[in-house]
């Protein structure tokens, strides 16, 4: 039993320090700090000490059990913590079903913005674009809306940077519409709505974004009545941890409020 507790230990440990990391490096590299990796990190410091203090803690727990107050408090912590994960399991599995449900042929594509650098986009979204091309080509009949707004820190509009980035490979100007005054998921879908009525668009919508993303879009497609399927981007792995963090808070701020 002792070895046990020492390899559970140990790998309580390697696992936090792992996930420390996964959560800081976006900060070191690209400076990106959201509710994400800061969730994560937090997370991932209390695995840590929880390895590194573990016999402390049980004699702790073990303490306050035998008081009755104690052991309401620790039932609750332990409920709340189950609660936790079961939902957390529950996002992913409607994550994953989300970016594997297939548009129909000839859907309108919405591209959802993100962080554009000048007429350069970021990783991100280039790997929403790249699959909303990929699409494009393999239904020449579908158009194509590229959502998202001018943020404080950007030089051009985020419809812009996409609709530059899908003339120069190779899609034609006339199958796009720009749709640049979203500032949020919601704006991205509603706005995009808008067009797609008065330009008598498709009203089977093809949501690019990326694959942790496709879930909470077609929740908000599903709320204007849209028939929508998923047209996913790939996630670089070192940016996932983070993404997937702050998805997983945003999906239950939408189901809360």
């Amino acid at each position: 039993m002792k070895q046990f507790h020492i390899i559970l230990r140990l790998l309580l440990f390697l696992f936090g320090v792992i996930g420390c990391t996964g959560f800081i490096v976006p900060f070191l590299t690209r400076r990106i700090l959201n509710i994400g990796n800061l969730a994560g990190l937090a997370g991932c410091i209390a695995i840590v000490l929880y390895a590194m203090f573990m016999p402390g803690i049980h004699q702790w727990i073990r303490f306050f059990w035998q008081k009755r107050a104690g052991r309401i408090v620790l039932s609750i912590f332990a409920a709340g913590l189950t609660a936790v994960l079961v939902l957390v399991v529950v996002m992913t599995v409607l994550m994953v079903r989300a970016a594997c449900t297939r548009p129909s042929e000839n859907a309108t594509v919405i591209v959802l913005g993100c962080k554009a650098y000048g007429e350069r986009p970021s990783i991100m979204l280039e790997e929403r674009l790249k699959a909303a091309i990929k699409y494009l080509n393999a239904n020449s009949e579908a158009a194509c809306i590229v959502s998202g707004g001018q943020g404080a820190d950007e030089t051009i509009s985020e419809a812009q940077c996409m609709y530059l980035y899908l003339i120069n490979n190779g899609i034609d100007s006339g199958r796009i519409y720009r749709e640049d005054q979203s500032t949020t998921t919601r704006e991205n879908i509603t706005f995009s709505y808008e067009i797609i009525k008065e330009q008598g668009l498709n009203e089977s919508i093809a949501i690019a974004t990326n694959n942790f993303h496709e879930y909470r879009a077609g929740k908000i497609a599903d709320d204007l009545g849209l028939k929508h399927g998923s047209v996913s981007g790939s996630t670089a792995l070192w940016l996932l941890p983070t993404y997937y963090a702050r998805e997983l808070l945003a999906i239950l701020y939408e189901w809360v409020f």
